[in-house]
């Protein structure tokens, strides 16, 4: 039986799960366990994994919020059992490098997606590259969305981004609401590129640049990059994996 430890949201319903497997599962302190449960929704366990990573665990998470995408589904009576047989996958996150209007330099780390978006009333103009080979000279929009492989069924989805498998080493780089080009379309690049966005018109038209949740204003050049150094271990149900849920969202979306 492996040691774990749990965390969860402050919500009521995430602390009544919480002391549900309390009662049913011996929890060890966090430096002594060899599995984190996290009970919450996406974005706690996103908040989690960003502040531990540095532990070198696994995490398991147990769903109190709507979806939950990263999470598995909570059942009184297997939930318990089944944490102690489910599969790990390893994941690895974007590093976004911001440096701002005023010269200063900001990293943050994302998960899902990095998104740049317009910070007043007006588009961003844009020039987004791939290394050295430019993408797109001027891109006019609220901003543009770079996604991961898990990331890619969220917000990446809403702005008609496309599906990636979990083992595709793909990145996605979706316009939100483009306006010039009026058509211009997502595109997908391999997982090595490193990806920059200019802000043209710093003084006229501001742009923020986020990694998940963590947000850095009047950005001026953002630098985008899969960090391989960097590997979450997620565990899902046998039946749930996020593979498997990815699958299931390309299927809607083609329906």
């Amino acid at each position: 039986m492996k040691k774990v430890h749990i965390i969860s949201d402050t919500n009521n319903r995430s602390l009544k799960i919480k002391n549900f497997l309390t009662k049913k599962i011996k929890s060890s302190s966090l430096k002594k366990s060899s599995l984190i449960i996290v009970v919450g929704g996406d974005g706690f366990m996103l908040q989690t994994l960003k502040k531990n990573y540095r532990l070198n665990k696994p995490f398991y998470g147990v769903n109190s919020g709507n979806y939950g995408f990263l999470m598995n589904r909570f059942n009184r009576n297997k939930t318990h059992k089944k944490i102690f047989q489910a599969k790990k996958i390893n994941i690895s996150p974007l590093t976004m490098s911001v440096k701002t209007k005023t010269g200063n330099k900001k990293k943050g780390i994302a998960i899902n997606e990095v998104s740049i978006l317009r910070q007043s009333r007006q588009a961003a103009s844009l020039k987004i590259s791939q290394g050295k080979k430019q993408i797109i000279k001027e891109l006019i929009s609220d901003g543009v969305l770079v996604s991961t492989p898990a990331g890619s069924t969220a917000y990446n989805l809403s702005v008609h981004g496309p599906i990636l498998s979990l083992n595709s080493k793909q990145l996605s780089i979706a316009p939100i609401s483009a306006f010039r080009p009026r058509r211009w379309k997502p595109r997908i690049v391999n997982d090595n590129s490193q990806i920059t966005i200019r802000n043209l018109n710093p003084a006229k038209r501001p742009i923020s640049a986020v990694a998940d949740n963590y947000e850095v204003r009047n950005a001026k050049q953002i630098t985008i990059k899969k960090n391989k150094k960097i590997k979450f271990s997620l565990m899902y149900d046998k039946n749930r994996s996020l593979q498997k849920k990815i699958s299931i969202e390309k299927l809607r979306k083609e329906l």
